[in-house]
């Protein structure tokens, strides 16, 4: 049409020029200029290039075009349009034939030079305009004439279309690059070296933008065989692969991953066409290319690409089913990559490591955890040859996925504490891999390595795993004092975490790491002693642990091979380089140097102080190694050496009067230190004769020491402006005073019964407490600098705020009354009566309570913990006389309390201490027994306490512990006076538990599983074991109530008050969501109500029973879970056995109606199947089990298949037991019971009636439990809830019962263990859901298994051949087959129906889509079943009241109109044959194709049906007439006749 138009013009026209000027008048329209287009290039056709055609063109490009181009003109709205892009397309079209037309001079090289200089204008609008008239003008450049400005346009070109900071540019740009390579020639080697020269791709959208323009010269850049005019081979450039692999790895959009995928694809392909050797260069290394083909072994290289290309197009998809059983394909790479003769790389190594890197970057967690585990199984069952890029990615990659927490968690079916399926791979491939490693690589890996760790955040779970898998790490020496440092730096990171116990094992882990690889010959003592006191020692580096003695060896055979350090020993000690260290620390540290003397140097630091007593211990230690048992006395000859200096000094603190100040506090520092240590969990003092010795060494100085500390303490009181030395001195004697006080609290003393204090006893009573420290003036504080190097990296410096001094001042002063007030608690009056006190902290009681109320509102609240000691003594005794003044105390207490509950070191044991003075014993009694104000505030607490465990857990662990020993030392008499009165405490105790997030749980299990290596992880023997799990609350409770004596009438009394509570909590539960889920918290909570039930069994009679047993049938209706059914059915069959009185109740309950039992009539019948052990006391047993049976025949009879199969189960049972005990009553039902029986045994019915009827009797509650022998508590908490598919977190083992100490163990051990088979049991399959049995099947896939594959379409097209068409058109041409096919839908009104529709015409390629409207294009209902097509499939808008033009139209277009319609001469689907360009035009969901259109159809065709609906839905009958279409087209291309 267009050309007729044309001829049609120039055949009027005499003068083309003429005509090119007329058209150039009158507004702009894509009509005009694209008419102007066709004349211009019909003239370039037919040779029209003398006369003034020349000139006129040059008018024409010069005056009109460039202008329209540029925007000067008016015409359609400048915004991006599509009339805007057609004049724009249309015009430059124009322009190119213009160039042609004009002859010389090259009219081209000048709008070249012009547009060159407008792009380095940097303006917007202009450069877009250059680019457009480059993209006309620049196919027209000579290739040698002008080949310079050729090189500039393609520089220019290339480096706006790589501007990731210019996208509208880049757009523009990119269309211009890719027209000039695709002209080929001089061009494309133009562009070619001009993507060489801009440099290695930094960045994922550097990335992207490079391969959009290799995709579009994809064609040219790697040429099949035979063509014309080949350009350079990208194959053999190293550099296009780097940009290939940093697409398919790093990036972040599907688009440019696809690019990367189509490239790799394309040059294998041409590689296999062309067979001619490739070898991609230049090579780094002695690895293999990145790229190499290879005639000879054409076969393997397609096989490992093909699986190669499918395993990263699977990955696409994100989905673990799909991915999974393309894994395997992985292992097969890897075995094709490594040579089997020489062990080396065939395949770069990268083309790996993008796999996982895409696997690891997964937005899909079970995806990336899956990827690391197959990476890390990998290394392990197979020799990984040694390459950079391999050590570089797990130090970069695979550690940044490591940090993830959440890939730590158990896998289904393991046990807690078990330990993390990925931290024990980790472990095992760390060490094989670092075995391997060749000896000068492995310590640059293992310093990469750490300081990976140092420099990034990491949570507790994965940097314990990554510590432990170093610490199993074999001995290499390996690490020099840089490895040393960032061991240090790692240590640092793991303090961040609240989680005590993983940080303290992460310690001893990393410690552990530095013995094995640090090499002893480049680090010295010093270094080492640095170090170890970044080791936090009351969390891991305890005395008398196995570290510590593992710590001492190595010192032991390393000392003298240690780095040397600047201190040495006199010539000639026989002394060890260890023992001259330590000796040379301890006097360098306590002597007092010239800048020391002064005044001013007031503030020793206690990290100097740390770091010498640690090492005078790990000497002696050490020592004691070397020495034979007999030889003892030498151990104690070598901490006197050591000692020496500071005995001498303290010795002389009481009389020397001139010794430095400076001097003193050192050593009072260091005694503390020694004492602190030696004091530390972990040592075991009766066998510790270091401890021993230090003690008594100690304790002869001790009268010295107590005199300077009293004279210290009070010689400045007088003084009105003390100096800052002053001051500190008084803190430095307030600590030591406090430490004696602590280590005397240790010794056992006798209870006095007089006030016969000793002096120190009188000073600290009278001593002004809460006093605290002037401030100095702040030009004292200036001078008191303290010189030392590295005092930065100790973390207890003494230039801390003033404030933190005096508030350990305060808090070492309520140590030393805490000291006193339990030295005299049994002398502490109720009231203050005393006139003229000799103790006036301890007379005075309530004044000293007011005191420590004080100090509560000044101390920072990790400093209380003495005050709440003090307040344990005087709360019992102030309770009656100053109530309102201890209510107070629990008020400010609580609040202190509940305020500390993210700081893990001092929340604690200041719980501890709270709960231990406000539920001590007599407080208890006391306040139960006036009932007063006091009773209802400790109520209060205990609800806030329950409330806080919910989010904190172990906080309720710590109440009900303390209560319960309390109770039960109480309780020596027989009378639960206290107990009694806080019953809803044990009640809460005993069905407690939350349900825990995943990060929680995860937290749990890896405490579990550090708990759970015992001594081999020092933390779990310093640090002690909380048992905060919430399971030990109810292990506390149950073992609680089992001490109690039942024919105790107060315990009896507790117990029923306790069943009955339970009772009424089970039937609130039921009320309050008649239906939860398996393992919500509502089961969980019913689960442990009927559990506790169970327990209780024994002591219940029949007079209490007598008032519950309703409440019990009653619960055997409800519709529980299957469980909480087993827990029931249970308690019932005790009770028949115990009291057969019951038994009419029992018969009652099979009378209701069977719409109101419905299926919990299953209950009842699963109790009837155990009538032979409830019966088994009772003589006549003929008549119960006639009744029995009557009820069972009854119940088969149930319209419900379940209820049919308990009752067969039930049946069963009972008969079997008549037979067994020849009831001669029931032998005339013998015909009817055996045929029943018999016919349930051969049950042929439809679905699984027989499986499921062989099921229920194999199942444990009928096939092998025993009410009776059963009865124990492994089977009531541990094995039960194991069989009946409970979360294993409601598993108690019965050794957790054992090992929880605090409460006693029952006498009668076999009431823990179970002695049957039940126990050897696996859970069954009748209460849940069958389980397949083929779960693992994706893993067992082999190599040529059939996998899951979404079909690209790769043709022999880049994605990207033309960028300058419109984003949906450039998306027909993105490697996908388009058809000529139309499919109308203006018709149809649903979204969901339209949205189908367009996913399935992109899916299979149709021209386009035409709508009623392109709004519902953004409906949600649209986007969700299109799932993105609508972006890659053309989309035209057509009203209904313009169909019938458009078809007009599209008849003239030559398109065959067909109507999908059922009309009486319409034609079948399966026998009409489809034009090549068609028009499906469908009809409206209701009322099909209006009558008007149906005139307008070339032909209808219909759907042949089989069934009585006489329609299908209209998305459903496009797809198959579109499938149709589709399927017809490819059987031509195949086959054209």
């Amino acid at each position: 049409m267009e050309w007729v138009l044309a001829e049609a013009l120039l055949a009027q026209s005499q003068d083309p020029g003429l005509l090119l000027r007329g058209l150039c008048r009158g507004e702009v329209s894509a009509e005009r200029v694209e008419t102007l287009r066709f004349l211009l290039q019909r003239l370039e056709d037919a040779g029209a290039g003398q006369g003034a055609l020349p000139e006129a063109a040059r008018e024409l490009a010069a005056g009109y075009l460039v202008p329209l181009l540029h925007g000067r003109l008016g015409g359609p709205d400048l915004a991006p349009t599509r009339p805007r892009r057609r004049v724009l397309r249309a015009a430059a079209a124009a322009l190119r034939s213009c160039a042609r037309l004009a002859g010389s001079p090259p009219l081209a090289a000048t709008l070249a030079e012009d547009a060159l200089r407008e792009l380095r204008a940097d303006s917007t609008t202009g450069a877009e305009a250059a680019l457009e008239i480059l993209a006309a003008v620049a196919p027209c450049l000579q290739p040698h004439e002008d080949s310079a400005l050729l090189e500039r346009v393609v520089q220019a070109a290339v480096a706006l279309a790589l501007d990731a900071d210019g996208p509208g540019r880049a757009e523009g740009a990119a269309a211009l690059v890719t027209a000039l390579g695709q002209g080929g020639g001089a061009a494309l080697r133009a562009v070619w070296d001009a993507l060489g020269s801009s440099g290695v791709p930094s960045g994922p959208g550097r990335v992207g933008l490079e391969l959009r323009l290799l995709s579009a010269l994809a064609e040219k850049l790697l040429p099949e065989s035979g063509a014309c005019d080949a350009g350079p081979d990208a194959r053999r450039c190293g550099r296009f692969w780097r940009t290939v692999l940093a697409g398919l790895g790093c990036a972040e959009d599907a688009l440019t991953r696809k690019r990367a995928r189509y490239l790799l694809q394309r040059a294998v392909e041409v590689s296999a066409e062309r067979g001619d050797a490739c070898t991609c260069g230049p090579q780094e290394g002695t690895g293999p290319s990145l790229f190499w083909w290879s005639e000879k072994k054409k076969d393997e290289l397609l096989k490992f690409w093909e699986n190669y290309i499918l395993i990263m197009e699977t990955l696409e998809g994100n989905q673990i089913h799909v991915i999974k059983p393309v894994l395997p394909k992985l292992n097969n790479l890897f075995e094709y990559a490594v040579s089997e003769e020489n062990g080396c790389w065939l395949f770069h190594p990268s083309w790996h490591l993008c796999i996982y890197k895409r696997m690891f970057e997964s937005e899909n967690k079970i995806l990336t955890k899956e990827g690391i585990i197959h990476f890390l199984e990998l290394c392990q069952t197979t020799a990984v040859p040694f390459s950079p890029e391999f050590s570089e990615f797990i130090i970069g990659p695979l550690m940044d996925a490591l940090s993830e927490s959440s890939l730590y968690s158990r896998s289904t079916g393991q046990l807690i504490g078990s330990g993390s399926p990925l931290g024990l791979k980790l472990q095992k491939f760390l060490v094989i891999y670092v075995s391997l490693l060749p000896e000068e690589i492995k310590s640059n890996f293992l310093l990469k390595f750490l300081q990976k760790m140092r420099n990034r955040h990491w949570c507790a779970v994965p940097i314990l795993f990554l510590s432990k898998a170093l610490a199993n790490v074999p001995n290499c020496k390996t690490l020099g004092l840089e490895g040393l440092i960032a061991l240090r730096d790692v240590i640092q990171c793991t303090m961040i975490t609240h989680q005590i116990l993983l940080r303290g094992a992460a310690q001893c882990f990393l410690l552990q790491t530095a013995m094995h690889l640090v090499d002893v010959e480049k680090v010295s003592l010093s270094d080492v002693s640095i170090f170890l006191t970044s080791l936090k020692q009351e969390e891991s580096l305890g005395r008398g642990t196995a570290l510590w003695t593992e710590l001492c060896d190595w010192l032991h055979i390393n000392e003298r091979c240690f780095r040397p350090t600047s201190i040495c020993g006199p010539d000639g000690l026989p002394e060890t380089s260890l023992n001259v260290y330590v000796k040379n620390l301890v006097q360098e540290y306590i002597k007092s140097s010239a800048w020391e003397t002064g005044e001013s140097c007031f503030m020793p630091d206690w990290s100097e102080a740390r770091l010498t007593a640690l090492m005078i211990l790990l000497a002696v230690d050490v020592e004691g190694m070397k020495t034979e048992y007999s030889e003892k006395r030498r151990i104690q000859n070598v901490l006197r050496i050591f000692l020496d200096p500071l005995l001498d000094a303290l010795v002389k603190l009481g009389t020397n009067a001139y010794m430095p100040l400076l001097r003193t506090d050192r050593c009072l520092q260091l005694l503390v230190k020694l004492l602190h240590i030696c004091m530390m969990k972990g040592s075991n003092p009766q066998d510790d004769e270091v401890s021993a010795l230090l003690k008594s060494t100690v304790m002869s100085a001790t009268e010295s020491v107590s005199q300077f500390v009293l004279r210290r303490l009070t010689m400045h009181e007088l003084q009105t402006e003390p100096t800052l030395g002053d001051q500190i001195q008084r803190v430095v004697s307030m600590a030591t005073l406090a430490m004696v006080c602590e280590a005397s609290a240790l010794q056992p003393v006798l209870e006095l019964d007089s006030l016969d204090a000793e002096p120190m006893d009188r000073f600290l009573s009278a001593f002004p407490f809460n006093q605290t420290l002037r401030k100095p003036c702040a030009e004292e504080q200036g001078q008191c600098a303290y010189p030392m190097e590295s005092s930065s990296f100790f973390e207890e410096s003494s230039s801390q705020g003033w404030g933190r001094v005096v508030a350990q001042y305060v808090h070492d002063q309520w140590v030393c009354l805490s000291f006193l007030l339990e030295k005299y608690h049994t002398l502490v009056p109720a009231a203050d009566a005393v006139p003229d006190p000799v103790l006036p902290a301890i007379q005075m009681p309530a004044q000293t309570l007011r005191s420590a109320l004080d100090t509560l509102s000044i101390l920072p609240s990790e400093k209380v913990l003495p005050v709440f000691c003090c307040m344990k003594v005087l709360v019992p005794k102030l309770l009656i006389s100053a109530e309102s003044l201890c209510i107070e105390a629990f008020d400010t207490a609580w609040n202190i309390v509940s305020s500390l509950s993210n700081t893990q070191l001092t929340f604690w044991p200041n719980l501890k201490a709270f709960v231990h003075f406000v539920f001590d014993n007599k407080v208890l009694t006391i306040a139960a027994k006036i009932k007063s104000q006091a009773y209802f505030k400790i109520k209060e607490i205990i609800c806030k306490i329950i409330e806080m465990s919910a989010v904190k857990t172990g906080v309720f662990n710590t109440l009900i512990s303390y209560c319960c020993q309390s109770w039960i030392v109480s309780d020596l008499k027989g009378c639960l006076s206290c107990a009694k009165n806080y019953s809803e405490l044990v009640l809460e105790a005993c069905i407690f538990g939350t349900v825990f997030r995943r990060d929680q749980r995860l937290i749990q299990d890896v405490q579990t599983f550090i708990e759970n290596l015992g001594q081999d992880c020092a933390a779990n023997v310093i640090m002690e074991n909380t048992k905060r799990e919430d399971y030990y609350v109810r292990i506390c409770a149950v073992k609680f109530l089992c001490l109690l004596d039942g024919s105790s009438l107060s315990h009896k009394l507790f117990v029923e008050d306790i069943a009955v509570k339970l009772l009424d909590k089970d039937d609130l539960v039921s009320k309050t969501r008649t239906r939860y889920y398996e393992n919500s918290l509502q089961h969980r909570v019913k689960n442990r109500i009927w559990q506790t039930l169970l327990v209780l069994f024994p002591s219940f009679d029949q007079n209490f029973l007598n008032g519950i047993i309703d409440k019990i049938f009653h619960a055997g209706f409800t519709n529980n879970q299957a469980s909480i059914k087993y827990f029931i059915e249970w308690i019932i069959i005790l009770i028949l056995h115990k009291f057969p009185q019951f038994l009419p109740k029992f018969w009652d309950c099979f009378s209701y109606g069977e719409e109101k039992l419905k299926t919990s009539i299953c209950t009842f019948l699963s109790v009837l199947s155990h009538l032979g052990i409830i019966i088994q006391n009772i003589p006549d047993k003929a008549p119960l089990l006639k009744q029995a049976l009557l009820i069972a025949l009854q119940w088969c009879l149930s319209h419900n298949f379940s209820v049919r199969l308990y009752a067969l189960v039930a049946l069963k049972k009972v008969w079997d037991v008549c037979k067994a005990l020849g009831v001669e009553e029931c032998s005339t039902w013998t015909t009817v019971i055996e045929r029943s029986l018999s016919q349930a045994e051969s049950m042929q019915g439809a679905g699984n009636a027989k499986k499921n009827w062989q099921r229920i009797q194999e199942h444990f509650f009928f096939a092998a439990f025993h009410p009776l022998e059963d009865y124990c508590l492994e089977t009531i908490f541990y094995i039960l809830p194991r069989l009946s598919g409970v979360i294993e977190e409601e598993w108690i083992a019965v050794d957790k019962f054992a090992s929880f100490t605090d409460i006693p163990c029952n006498r009668e051990s076999q009431w823990y263990f179970s002695q049957t088979p039940l126990r050897e049991l696996s859970p069954g399959d009748w209460s849940q859901q069958d389980v397949g049995s083929n779960t693992s099947e994706a893993a067992s896939h082999s190599e040529w298994a059939d996998v899951q594959k979404k079909i690209i379409p790769w043709r022999h097209e880049g994605p990207d051949a033309d960028l300058g068409l419109e984003f949906q058109d450039r998306a027909a041409r993105l490697g996908k087959s388009v058809s000529r096919l139309i499919v109308v839908a203006s018709l149809i009104d649903k979204p969901t129906n339209l949205g189908g529709l367009c996913r399935t015409c992109e899916v299979f390629g149709a021209a386009a889509l035409v709508l009623g409207s392109l709004q519902c294009v953004s409906d949600k209902q649209f986007q969700h079943l299109s799932v993105s097509a609508e972006q890659w499939l053309p989309l035209v808008e057509v009203k209904p009241a313009q169909l019938i033009d458009y078809l007009q139209l599209k008849k003239a277009e030559g398109y065959t109109i067909i109507g999908v319609e059922q009309t009486a001469r319409s034609s079948d689907l399966a026998q009409y044959r489809f034009p090549e360009k068609s028009l499906l035009l469908l009809g409206n969901e209701r009322e099909g194709i209006p009558a008007n259109l149906m005139q307008h159809l070339d032909v209808c065709v219909e759907i042949p049906q089989q069934g009585v609906i006489r329609s299908l839905n209209v998305h459903v009958s496009g797809a198959l007439l579109i499938w149709e279409y589709t399927r017809q087209q490819l059987l031509k291309r195949e086959d054209p006749s």
